[in-house]
């Protein structure tokens, strides 16, 4: 339509003028034009001057607006920051910790396993519920105990174990996606940097002494683990293969508790004791060691 305008005004004797190139339109063809023009879908309404060029006619298409990132886009991303995450860790284990204060496990010593539960699903059942109350920072030493009196020794530490590996991955996997992003900027100290620096490059070496050396908090070593960068497997067979003797040896003493002079009884409170004294004593030397550094 443009194109028949110009024609129009080119052809047209009553004004229409060539100079270097340029094309003017006479003030009959450019009232034309706009007109023709303001029927379009983009028209803009404008005043046009008689010597106004036509290439300025062309249509304009209209600014798209631009919206703001919406409430709800700017809630999820302040939800999944690590922050939030780390927060929404420490809220999960306070209410756990306070259900097992209202709940009082430790009371499976003296009242026993429920009567409709027994044999290898009964076995079951307390290893998930041993997996939850370790998360939960229930003492690991009650519960094999509680393990050995209810299943005796063959069953009740292949209970306990299962429990321990359960509870150890939760708390591997609650620390991996709730902590590490938030901890791992935290770790700018020597000691925190030559520990995740162990525990990201020696996995499994570091988490079978860890399971071995007694004295360590369960809890506090899986939460260790999962913000360092140490894979799954390691961790979990680490685990799992580490705490065979001492769970074994407070199964044992759970289940022979009713005869405390029995061989098997003296044989797992020595099993008990003497790596506690071994540890507390590499933990004085090496205390004593820190301290003449």
């Amino acid at each position: 339509m443009l194109a028949d305008a110009a024609t129009n005004s080119r052809g047209t004797d009553s004004g229409g003028t060539r100079s270097g190139g340029t094309v003017k339109a006479t003030p009959q063809a450019t009232a034309q034009t706009a007109a023709h023009i303001a029927g379009t879908e983009f028209a803009v309404v404008v005043a046009v001057p008689a010597a106004m060029p036509v290439a300025l006619l062309l249509p304009v298409a209209p600014l798209l607006p631009v919206t703001p990132a919406g409430f709800a886009a700017r809630c999820t991303r302040a939800l999944l920051s690590p922050w939030s995450r780390l927060s929404l860790l420490l809220v999960l284990l306070a209410g756990a910790a306070s259900t097992v204060l209202l709940f009082h496990p430790q009371r499976l010593l003296s009242d026993g396993w429920p009567p409709q539960l027994g044999g290898a699903m009964a076995a079951l059942v307390f290893a998930a519920a041993y997996g939850l109350c370790s998360v939960a920072f229930v003492p690991r030493p009650l519960l094999n105990l509680a393990a050995g009196a209810l299943f005796g020794s063959q069953l009740g530490t292949g209970a306990a174990l299962a429990g321990t590996v359960l509870g150890a991955g939760i708390s591997f996997g609650l620390g991996r996606v709730l902590g590490q992003d938030a901890l791992r900027p935290l770790l700018r100290g020597r000691w925190l940097k030559a520990a995740d620096g162990q525990l990201s490059r020696h996995g499994f070496r570091s988490m079978l002494a860890a399971r071995l050396f007694p004295g360590l908090p369960f809890w506090g070593v899986n939460y260790c683990a999962a913000v360092s960068r140490m894979r799954w497997t390691p961790f979990l067979l680490a685990t799992a293969l580490g705490s065979i003797p001492n769970t074994a040896a407070y199964v044992v003493a759970g289940a022979r508790a009713s005869s405390p002079t029995s061989p098997a009884f003296l044989i797992a409170m020595a099993c008990i004791a003497l790596p506690a004294l071994g540890g507390a004593v590499v933990a004085w030397r090496k205390r004593h060691h820190l301290r003449a550094q």
